[in-house]
């Protein structure tokens, strides 16, 4: 898969890798319908219409990423559509077999997100959760029954308060993938207000990375 990234778009790191893995494993053929929230490259969304998703959607709210999402899914000779959306609000009450995100999750010093610039890829307020909440909380309204999503997720963002979340809004949750390693460059960077936030502990310079699953049981 060739991926290439506009300036200003965030290029594509291990924890996507790990979170395409996953989303290969839920996509059934050509019944699968599939949305990239946060989509960045779009190179989830390029691994969904590669292996054989009928319908792919990719959304961002950055313009740049979702001309960059298109120019990936004309470079590797697939289609997709690729459309700027602050999560699902461009998607009216659209419903989709697998949603997927890597959403922007490193803690930061202020709530404020960035309006521009490279740090709205990462930057995600002061516990890592201001975008991810939202996600969790909007989500399932656009899963069909038994729809997946896949979401990558740092232990320094409280797994418990994800999953609890999930749970609450009628999802099956456990832990597609897992790894375990030392922070990564943008952790790093952050250790102080990590560690001053209790969000790390003192002289901790691991995380486990996951990807969590939750699959919509009841009927909505």
């Amino acid at each position: 898969m060739r991926i290439v990234t506009l300036p200003g778009v965030f290029s594509p790191i291990s924890d996507t890798w790990m979170l395409a893995r996953a989303l290969r494993g839920e996509i059934n053929g050509h019944r699968s319908s599939v949305l990239d929230v946060c989509t960045g490259s779009g190179a989830l969304a390029v691994c969904a219409a590669k292996r054989g998703a009928r319908d792919v959607t990719a959304v961002d709210l950055s313009r740049r990423a979702v001309i960059t999402a298109k120019i990936n899914a004309r470079l590797n000779g697939v289609r997709l559509r690729a459309l700027r959306s602050d999560l699902f609000s461009e998607l009216g009450d659209a419903r989709f077999d697998v949603i997927v995100s890597n959403p922007p999750y490193v803690p930061s010093p202020t709530d404020e997100l960035p309006a521009r610039g490279a740090e709205r890829a990462w930057d995600a307020g002061r516990d890592g959760r201001v975008i991810l909440d939202r996600l969790l909380a909007e989500a399932p309204a656009h899963l069909r029954r038994g729809g997946v999503l896949l979401v990558v997720h740092s232990e320094v963002c409280g797994f418990d308060r994800t999953a609890e979340a999930m749970e609450r809004a009628g999802l099956k949750v456990d832990v597609a993938l897992r790894h375990r390693g030392p922070l990564g460059p943008l952790m790093r960077e952050r250790v102080r207000h990590l560690e001053e936030q209790a969000l790390l502990p003192p002289g901790r310079r691991e995380e486990d990375v996951m990807v969590l699953r939750g699959r919509a049981l009841a009927a909505g």
